[in-house]
Parts: C-alpha cells; structure tokens; sequence
C-alpha cells in the first residue's frame, strides 16, 4: 500500500483533462472605508508575511464532465479555506490531501486538482514549519502547468508556485510568477496577498503599498482586513492595526481562521510592551485553534515577561517540538543562555543547524535567522558575508538590522550604523531595532543619539529580549544622565563653524564625525 512518503509516483499517463467545479470562496463582509483605509495606507508601506496558502480553486478546466468535490468534512472544510487564502487546520489539509491524490491517480489530466494538492501541500508544510512538504507541493503545483500552462489560464498553480516562492524566501522568484498573473488578470484578488508578502521582502515599499490598495478594493472580509491589520503594524499604527485585526477576527469564518488574527493581536500587544495583553490573546488563541502551534512561542514570551519562567520554558519547549521554527530555537536557546543553562542553550542552538541545513535542502533560506546567531553566538564575520548576500537579494529592514548589527559585532561600527538607520527608513518599527542602532551609536561616541534609542527600545518593550534588555539597561546606566554644556559634551564631537555673514554658532547642525580608518576589533 502506497504511504505519504511514496508519492508521488514515478509514472503518469496525461489525458485530456475534465472541467472542475468552481470552489466556494469566503463571505466577503464589509470593507473597510475607502478613504480611511488610504490615509492610513499613506506612500510606503512595509513587509506584510502572510501566514497561509494564498491560493483559489482554479473555476475552470477543459473537458466534457465535472470533478467532483471533496466529500463534505475536513477535506471540504480545507478546500474552502485554501480557497479564501485562509489558514486550515492540519487534519482538514491531510483529508484533503488525500482526497486530491486519490482522484488525480485516476484523473491525471485534471490540473484543478493538480493545483489543489500543490496548495494543500504547503499549506500543510506551513502550518507543521515542516519543509519536507515543499518539494511535493511543487511537483503537484508544476504538474498542474504541465497540463494547463499559465499562459492558457492556469493562474491557480503560479499563484501556488509564487506562495511556495515566498515560503522558500525567494522573493525575486515570487513577485516574478505573481506579476505575470497580476498583468494577465488584475481582478483576480487571491494573487495580491502573494504579491504583498514578495514586496515585502524585497523591501520594496511602493509595490506593496499598491498590492494592499488593490486588494483592499477587490475583497473585503476577514482575509483582506487581517491582511490591512498587518500592514498597519508594520508601520506603527498600532491602535489602527488592532482595530482591522479585532474585525478580522469577527468575520472569520473558522475556528482556525479566527485563532490565526487572535495570535496577530497578541503580537501586536508584545510590539507594545504589554505581556499580560499579549498572554491573554495568545491564550484565546490556542483555546480558539488547540493546534495552532505557533502561539505557543508568543505565549512563552509573554510568560517570561511576567515572572513566569518555569511556564515559558514549557511552552516554548512545547512550541519547538510541534512547530520547530528557526526563529523560535533561537529564541528557546537564548532564554536558556539568560538563566545560566549554556548546555540547554547550546542543544537549542545545535537543533537550529540542523533545522537550517533541512530546509535548506528543501530549497529553503533561513539566511536571516542564521546571520542572527552567528552574530552573537557564532562568527559575526561569517554572519556578515551571509547577510551581505541576503541583503542583496531581499533587502529589507530585518536584514538591514541583522546585517548592521553583525557588522558592528565583527568590528565594523561605521558600516553597520548605516545599516541600522537603514532599517529605521524602511520602515523597521521595534524595540530591538532601536537597541541595536543605540549600542552603534554608543559605540561611535554619539551619545546622545545612543541614550535616545535605547530610551526609545525600552520605552517600546522593556521586555524585548532576555539577553539584549538587560544590555540596553546597562548601557544607558552606563551613559548616566546628559551632560551639561555643548554640543561636544551632548554629541561627543564640535560641529562645524558657522558660514555666511550673520550666522552664529548655536544656528549651526552638527555634523557626522569622520569615520575612523582604524579598523575595530570584534565586540565581545
């Protein structure tokens, strides 16, 4: 008998392929005002991750008889959500699976179907962090345009490949096939979060702005308002990203749905330095959706923030062993190095590698989070040459922070200062962001710069982080109060003599000091 790992088979025979029925797509609900939602949206707006298989149904196939849907249940009940762009529920993702393969066995010409299974595949590697689905899910999605190209209307599996594109980081590839799709059909709305989720990564502002505006016109309901909730916090505007998610979260359509914008508000609430806010949401959020795994990790900080430490372990522990995502090792290995636990830290650290080296032979970048640790835990300067990579293919405001910071832990200060106000004009609104550019400037002797931004991290989130908040309080103890006098003692440097007739001393803006050309060494 044929099991998970034997698919897909090594043969198919193409014949001509039946119409499939069109899917039910998501109530679209009332959509935000027009004119609010565009003065929030403003020039430039920054990365918005989306968090599910953004794909629909293809509504058409060539033939002379229907294919039919999935049974009524789990199958159907992820049919509809993979439809709507929504996240579905583990089990809903394997029925469905398991509906598709079983019908394509005997309809290999059917690229609906085809389309489906490449969809529910990642959907299903998404929601397990389990990169292992992603090569099936391509194989399904790249059948499917073997049998319907894109340019003969198969927009449903480029969409896939685009959603697989930007899970796998590629977000060159990404607004590539999303593009193409966009420009063959503009009003299909299920491309545009794709398209939103590749300008983001690519940091480019002004495409993402459009995507946002564009969606937001095409689709209202729960979808398109978590989607515009992202947007707003990504720029800042808290109070406005919690009201569209609050709604999201009203006009969800499914348990799972609903608990994926209760756990967006829980982070928003940790953005803001409310841990209790952020431990209430993220809790709704697994009572809401028990697997809904990736709460855990917001849990557990909210947890270490109140005092909490023994449930914060467990949950965090709980959070990497069902949803083993980078970023969350890193996270579970640095608590441990802030309570003194090096082995548990190191274990942490060890099961990160590995995990990196799995997706990567998945076809998978965790480029960021890997110069990251390096950076402070490995070799900054091979977290530099890293970074300077991604940098170049997806430069964002996360890797500009990364790659700035790393620079500065290699011993290059000058440099990684830029970097770091890089990713404040890209639009980079956080505590660590701030803590990093503050300790840059501590460093280069502009003090009053440094004290300002770590004032600003700790104002922020005074829990940001269980190594770097406690540096930040020390640094700033370590700067003491501002001194009294000029700007030499404000600055740490003169700025240059006023010119022109008229002019005086206090009228002048001081100037950047020279960089140094003796090199630094590597901080500790």
């Amino acid at each position: 008998m044929e099991t998970e790992h034997e698919w897909p088979p090594h043969r198919q025979t193409l014949t001509l392929p039946p119409p499939a029925r069109p899917m039910p797509l998501e109530p679209a609900g009332p959509p935000p005002a027009r004119a609010a939602r565009r003065t929030m949206i403003g020039a430039a707006v920054a990365a918005l991750l989306t968090a599910g298989v953004l794909v629909v149904l293809p509504t058409r196939i060539g033939g002379g008889q229907d294919a039919p849907p999935p049974a009524p249940g789990p199958a159907a009940r992820a049919l509809t959500a993979v439809g709507a762009g929504a996240p579905a529920a583990a089990a809903d993702l394997t029925a469905l699976i398991a509906d598709r393969r079983a019908w394509v066995r005997t309809h290999p010409s059917d690229d609906a179907s085809w389309a489906v299974l490449g969809s529910a595949y990642l959907g299903r590697g998404l929601r397990a962090a389990d990169s292992s689905y992603y090569p099936r899910a391509e194989w399904a999605l790249r059948r499917s345009l073997a049998v319907r190209p894109a340019a003969r209307g198969n927009a449903d599996a480029q969409i896939g490949l685009a959603a697989l594109a930007n899970a796998r980081h590629d977000y060159g590839a990404a607004r590539t096939l999303a593009e193409e799709v966009r420009r063959r059909d503009p009003k299909r709305w299920t491309v545009y979060p794709v398209l939103i989720d590749a300008y983001g990564g690519l940091g480019d502002l002004k495409g993402a702005s459009r995507s946002v505006e564009q969606l937001l016109d095409l689709r209202g309901g729960s979808v398109a308002l978590a989607a515009s909730g992202a947007v707003y916090r990504e720029r800042g505007w808290r109070e406005d990203a919690a009201a569209a998610l609050t709604e999201a979260a009203a006009y969800a359509t499914t348990p799972v749905q609903k608990a994926d914008c209760l756990r967006q508000l829980g982070d928003l609430a940790w953005d803001r330095g409310e841990p209790a806010e952020s431990l209430a949401q993220h809790t709704a959020a697994l009572r809401t959706d028990p697997g809904g795994h990736a709460a855990l990790a917001g849990k557990a900080r909210a947890e270490l923030a109140l005092g909490r430490t023994a449930a914060a372990r467990h949950d965090y522990a709980a959070a990497v062993a069902r949803h083993p995502r980078p970023e969350y090792l890193l996270e579970l290995g640095e608590l441990y190095e802030s309570l003194g636990l090096g082995a548990d830290a190191r274990a942490q650290y060890a099961r990160l590698r590995a995990r990196a080296a799995s997706d990567d032979g998945h076809g998978v970048s965790d480029a960021l989070v890997l110069g990251r640790f390096e950076a402070d835990h490995g070799a900054p300067e091979s977290a530099v040459e890293r970074l300077r990579a991604q940098w170049r293919r997806a430069p964002n405001a996360a890797v500009a922070d990364a790659l700035g910071w790393a620079l500065y832990r290699a011993g290059e200060s000058e440099e990684g200062l830029v970097f770091a106000k890089l990713a404040a004009e890209k639009g980079g609104r956080s505590a660590l962001f701030s803590y990093h550019r503050g300790v840059l400037e501590r460093e280069l002797g502009q003090s009053g710069p440094a004290r300002r931004d770590l004032e600003e991290a700790l104002r922020t989130n005074p829990y940001f982080s269980p190594l770097g908040a406690p540096r930040a309080r020390e640094v700033l103890e370590a700067l003491g109060e501002p001194a009294e006098g000029g700007p030499k003692d404000v600055y740490g440097y003169v700025p240059d003599p006023p010119t022109g007739s008229g002019s005086s001393a206090s009228a002048t803006t001081p100037q950047k000091p020279t960089p140094s050309a003796t090199p630094r060494k590597r901080k500790q």
